[in-house]
C-alpha cells in the first residue's frame, strides 16, 4: 500500500515536471495585495512549506505548469520553490505601490528641506571663502608693503655703505693731509729753529764784532781831536 501511494506520486511529480513549460529570460511577477503566500518546495499544498511570502514580493518566474496552476520562481535572494499562479500578477501590489509612492512622496517632501540645508551650506562656505579671500587680500597687501621696506631698506643699505665708503675714502685723505701737515710743520720747525740759531748767531756775532770795532772807532776820533787842535 506505501509502495502504491509512493509509485502515485512519483508519477504524478513526473507528469508535473512534464507539464511545466520552461520560461526563457525569467520574467518578473508580484505576489498579490492579499496576504501572506506559502512558497512550497513542490505543485501541491502536500509539500513542505519553505517560506511564507509577504504581499508585493517579487518573484523571478522559472517556469508555468497551466495544468497543476502552479509556477517555479526564484526570491530575490536566490531560494528557489513553487507558489500558485492566481497568487501572482504582473505588476506589484497596490499596497507595494502605495507604499513606494509615499516613500517617493515622502523623498520629495524632504527636498525642500534638503535644498534649503544645502543651500545654507553653501552660503556658509561661501562666506567663510570670502571672508577667506578677504584675509589673504589684506596679507597680500600687507607682504607688498613689507616687500617695499624691504626694498627701501635694502636701496637705504647701499647708499649708506656708499656713503660709509664715501666717508671712509674722506676720512682716509683727511689722515693723510694731517700726516703731511705733521710733516710739513715739523720740517718748519726745523726750519724756524735754524734760523733763530743763525740769528742768534748773527746777532752774537755781531755783537761782537761791534765790541771790538767800536773801540777802534772811538780811539780814531780821539786821535783826530787831537790832532786838530794841536794845529
Amino acid at each position: 500500500m506505501l509502495r502504491t501511494r509512493h509509485l502515485h506520486a512519483a508519477l504524478w511529480l513526473a507528469a508535473a515536471l512534464v507539464a511545466t513549460s520552461p520560461i526563457s529570460g525569467a520574467e518578473t511577477r508580484y505576489v498579490t495585495d492579499q496576504y501572506e503566500f506559502n512558497l512550497r518546495s513542490g505543485e501541491s499544498t502536500r509539500y513542505k512549506i519553505l517560506r511564507q511570502l509577504p504581499s508585493g514580493t517579487p518573484l523571478s518566474i522559472l517556469g508555468i505548469n497551466r495544468d497543476s496552476g502552479y509556477a517555479r520562481v526564484r526570491t530575490e535572494d536566490g531560494l528557489t520553490g513553487y507558489i500558485m499562479l492566481s497568487y501572482l500578477q504582473e505588476e506589484p501590489a497596490a499596497r507595494s505601490r502605495l507604499e513606494a509612492m509615499e516613500a517617493k512622496l515622502a523623498e520629495l517632501q524632504q527636498e525642500p528641506d534638503k535644498l534649503a540645508a544645502r543651500l545654507g551650506t553653501l552660503q556658509r562656505e561661501h562666506s567663510s571663502l570670502k571672508d577667506q579671500a578677504e584675509a589673504l587680500k589684506r596679507d597680500k597687501q600687507d607682504l607688498e608693503a613689507e616687500l617695499a621696506e624691504i626694498r627701501n631698506a635694502a636701496t637705504n643699505a647701499i647708499q649708506i655703505d656708499r656713503e660709509r665708503r664715501q666717508l671712509q675714502e674722506q676720512v682716509s685723505n683727511l689722515l693723510l693731509k694731517v700726516d703731511q701737515l705733521e710733516h710739513r710743520n715739523l720740517e718748519l720747525s726745523n726750519q724756524s729753529r735754524q734760523q733763530w740759531f743763525l740769528i742768534g748767531a748773527g746777532v752774537v756775532g755781531g755783537g761782537i764784532l761791534i765790541g771790538l770795532v767800536l773801540p777802534n772807532l772811538r780811539l780814531r776820533r780821539r786821535r783826530s781831536s787831537w790832532g786838530s787842535s794841536s794845529l
